[in-house]
């Protein structure tokens, strides 16, 4: 009797132990059946980065009705690329879903984000792809309010379908009732003094990422920071293709006659 139940495969950049992820499986796991691949290690910030200096490795570490799961020694990115290749020989997945991700990946952190990076990956492989943020840090974050969302944003994309090199890049604002969902462009905006100084006893400096985020048009309300600041969940539609369609047009009477 042919599975009628959708497959998923999930990774995220905190790592496999960490709570967003394993919320994520739980809530999934009702409505498909769901195999992880996802970072030995935390790799936040890791963006699309792959491994090329050592081998990987990967462990299953964990088996049970509706989920299998395991763990691999490199990025998000990596885990895309291995799980595709050695995981689904038989029957390929019909969603790849990254998250819950620990803080959030609006605006530029979306070029940032190892847990896009996965999504990203996914999209480059041709399969539909959805990246999960939440606005908070918090190692014990809490993230049973976001479950409906999660699940009813799944089943969409897995009813409609996304366009080729297309993926969506959600994020949850911190608050304990969202007020709905809003369909949002990345905000304009970047990070200021990233970096903090410290001296060491012998007189070398060392530097601490830090830094305050600027928001270039906060008036504007079609932003994903704008829903997020009102409340809203954030649905940023994403795509991989990075042409400047407007520059190559106007670039085409630029003068390339080379004098030599």
């Amino acid at each position: 009797m042919e599975n009628k139940r959708p497959l998923i495969l999930v990774s995220n950049d905190d790592g496999y132990r960490a709570k967003g992820i394993n919320e994520l499986v739980g809530f999934l796991k009702t409505i498909a059946d769901v195999v992880v691949m996802a970072p030995t290690m935390p790799r936040s910030g890791s963006g699309c980065a792959i491994t090329t200096s050592v081998p990987l490795k990967y462990t299953k570490d964990l088996q049970e009705p509706g989920v299998t799961r395991y763990n691999c020694s490199g990025t998000p990115t990596d885990c895309i690329k291995l799980a595709l290749e050695e995981l689904f020989t038989d029957r390929k997945p019909d969603l790849i879903v990254s998250g819950i991700n620990h803080g959030d990946n609006s605006s530029v952190n979306a070029h940032y984000s190892g847990t896009m990076g996965a999504a990203i990956e996914g999209c480059l492989k041709g399969y539909p792809a959805i990246a999960f943020s939440l606005c908070d840090h918090n190692l014990n974050a809490e993230f049973m309010h976001m479950k409906p969302y999660i699940i009813a944003i799944t089943k969409q994309v897995l009813e409609h379908g996304l366009p080729k090199g297309t993926c969506l890049n959600v994020n949850f604002p911190l608050v304990n009732e969202f007020k709905g969902v809003k369909v949002c462009r990345q905000t304009k905006g970047d990070w200021q003094q990233e970096f903090e100084m410290q001296t060491r006893k012998n007189g070398d400096n060392y530097f601490w990422m830090t830094g305050e985020y600027r928001n270039d048009e906060p008036e504007s309300t079609d932003t994903d920071h704008w829903a997020l600041d009102n409340g809203y969940v954030a649905i940023t539609p994403t795509t991989i293709d990075l042409t400047a369609y407007q520059l190559k047009e106007d670039m085409q009477s630029w003068n390339f006659d080379i004098q030599q």
